[in-house]
């Protein structure tokens, strides 16, 4: 593992591309096809906005009542302690605030924040908040929280600013209660198995980024833990942990170039083995991340290659895949806003179809019948959208 931060999170993807709080090219309104903002192949429908400025979208689920909800990283805040940057040799100033939402919308089309005021951290623009959303129930959402940090960001900010922060890192069960306060249990703490565990043997950094329905318990990625884990009663282990790789760097150098795996998705596949989507780190190569496959042998196996900074994956009701890439170029080969896509992946193949492309930083998808719902302009404040895609089977 490497000795210096170049454990490239999602906070490193992401920081520095943010250049508008807009959509700049973005899909608007409704529209067929090809193009920008259009579906192609694999007869993908109608492109429909379902919901529009929201503080950067990461992850969503779809209820069986045809309900989705959205987990809103936030914009930070003016609560800043010195922290890390991935990359940066000095500490930085990373600021927090309860800029955090989840957003539902209704099958009904009506959208509003069912809860407001959650913990978010910003290291420069780019925000780690809630990450991830389920629903139990009528009135219980369970949210996991990304960091970005080591857990000693988050101490730091405990003591100096209040405990709420105590929630970064962290899953929590929050349970709705009309116009009162909503009312929080901690499900894990995934500062402190990182803290404990440490899974990657590197440098201690947590982000815990998805979170999946799993058998009575939860499967999470830890984007800065390089691993996979499981919450169940309470107790956390990590299941696995993926492996980097090399790619040339600078291109055209000849000089390989380690990068870290940073998962960002998991989840039960239809098989009863786990899937794991790969962002990949710095240098972030084009068609440099994999799905990962993790059987009963605990070990992770390369299930679908050439793909590129993949943010999430999906399984529909008949076993096909579908990944969201944040970039199709890579992110170090963008100037701007990541352009990136929906994508149907084929098992064992490096090449994959194209469900809608041109998408503005991308980031979540979750499958509905016969319709996609996924999140772009992940790193916007106030820009964020959900995009509707039909899937025309």
């Amino acid at each position: 593992m490497p000795t210096t931060r170049t454990r490239s999170l999602l906070a490193l993807a992401l920081a520095g591309l943010i250049t508008a709080t807009a959509l700049p090219g973005a899909v608007a309104g409704e529209g067929k096809g090809t193009g920008k903002g259009r579906g192609r192949d694999d007869g993908g429908g109608t492109v429909t906005v379902v919901a529009s400025g929201l503080d950067s979208p990461r992850h969503l689920t779809v209820t069986s009542r045809g309900d989705v909800y959205v987990a809103e990283s936030g914009t930070g805040g003016d609560d800043c302690v010195l922290g890390v940057a991935p990359g940066a040799p000095d500490p930085v100033p990373v600021c927090a605030g309860p800029s955090g939402a989840v957003t539902k919308i209704g099958r009904d089309g009506g959208q509003g924040r069912v809860v407001t005021g959650l913990p978010s951290l910003a290291v420069g623009a780019e925000a780690s908040g809630p990450y991830d959303v389920e629903v139990t129930g009528s009135s219980k959402l369970v949210v996991t929280f990304g960091l970005g940090n080591p857990p000693a960001t988050r101490d730091a900010l405990v003591a100096e600013h209040g405990r709420d922060y105590r929630r970064l890192a962290t899953v929590q069960e929050i349970r709705l209660r009309g116009k009162g306060a909503p009312r929080f249990e901690t499900e894990a703490d995934l500062a402190r198995h990182e803290t404990r565990r440490n899974p990657d043997g590197g440098l201690l950094d947590t982000n815990s980024v998805s979170l999946a329905r799993d058998r009575g318990g939860w499967l999470v990625a830890d984007a800065g833990a390089n691993a996979v884990l499981r919450v169940d009663d309470d107790r956390v282990r990590t299941l696995a942990v993926l492996a980097g790789g090399t790619t040339e760097f600078p291109p055209g150098s000849g000089n390989p170039f380690p990068f870290q795996p940073v998962p960002t998705s998991a989840v039960r596949g239809p098989d009863g083995a786990v899937y794991v989507s790969q962002l990949t780190g710095f240098p972030f190569p084009q068609g440099g991340a994999a799905i990962w496959r993790i059987g009963r042998d605990g070990t992770p196996r390369v299930w679908a290659s050439g793909l590129t900074n993949v943010t999430d994956l999906a399984f529909d009701a008949k076993g096909a895949l579908y990944a969201v890439q944040i970039s199709d170029v890579g992110l170090a080969a963008e100037t701007g806003l990541p352009s990136g896509s929906l994508v149907k992946v084929r098992r064992g193949s490096s090449t994959h179809t194209t469900v809608l492309d041109d998408l503005p930083a991308p980031f979540g998808v979750a499958l509905s019948k016969d319709a996609a719902y996924v999140t772009t302009c992940a790193v916007c404040a106030g820009g964020g959208t959900v995009v509707r895609v039909g899937l025309g089977r």
